[in-house]
């Protein structure tokens, strides 16, 4: 191999810049559930109540499998200034202190939207209305958190990248589109934007830090998709379980 070719090839295999590398992360955001036609009917104000009311009530699994997925990345976590830092994750959505309040998580809040939109919270705890391929598409989240490394776990969290986004257009579009659901249970958008901010510049640290090899970033992109396979594939099957036509007496 020649001097030319050989200065090709390392070209090629080295790591590219920071920037760079950020920069191919969020054009992932394509691929993000923002754009899940389910997704565009929901912020567009088209869907029934009962079809708003199954989305909820599947996103809840979604919701209350976050903070183990989180112990799991502790868990296999050896960096003790990383798990300072990750355990606030688990208690923003668990809750602290009595979970009441100012101590409550983003579970009480997705609770409250469940309440809003006209669901009880034991309805949403029994998980009845969990679909199949929800469940699946969480579970299958869950264990590649459990067996692959911290680093790689941490890096399937930066679907946050565009999470303020969606909850921004939540947030701005459902008052006047769905009138009929109560404004305090729009709380969970409210507090995640200011929690994701937070989330991602700690997670592109991360990111940035393994991610040392051309390999390394390729495999950070390979699992970004992962997990924006997983959010599409849950909208998938609520899609196809609340058509507009659903019969009454299969209604959430």
């Amino acid at each position: 191999m020649n001097t030319e070719s050989s200065a090709l090839v390392e070209l090629e295999t080295a790591p590219w810049a920071v920037q760079e590398f950020e920069s191919r992360l969020r054009a992932k955001e394509t691929g993000y559930h923002i754009h899940h036609p389910f997704n565009r009917r929901l912020n567009n104000g088209e869907l029934q109540p009962f079809q708003v009311r199954g989305w909820v009530a599947n996103r809840f699994y979604y919701q209350v499998c976050i903070p183990i997925k989180d112990a799991a990345i502790l868990s296999n976590c050896s960096d003790r200034d990383v798990r300072r830092q990750w355990i606030e994750r688990m208690l923003d959505h668990d809750g602290r202190g009595n979970h009441q309040g100012d101590d409550a998580g983003g579970i009480e809040a997705w609770l409250r939207l469940g309440e809003a939109v006209g669901l009880t919270p034991a309805q949403m705890w029994s998980h009845k209305y969990v679909l199949p391929g929800v469940r699946f598409a969480v579970q299958a989240y869950l264990n590649f958190a459990r067996q692959t490394s911290w680093q790689e776990a941490a890096i399937s969290s930066l679907t946050e990248l565009f999470a303020p986004k969606i909850h921004s257009d939540r947030l701005s579009r459902w008052p006047t589109f769905y009138p009929w659901i109560e404004p305090e249970g729009l709380g969970y958008f409210r507090g995640r934007i200011v929690l994701a901010t937070r989330d991602i510049e700690h997670g592109l640290q991360i990111a940035q830090q393994w991610c040392n090899t051309r390999e390394r970033q390729q495999r950070a992109l390979h699992i970004l998709q992962f997990k924006l396979d997983i959010l599409w594939a849950m909208l998938d099957a609520i899609e196809h379980a609340y058509p507009d036509d659903l019969a009454l007496e299969a209604r959430p």
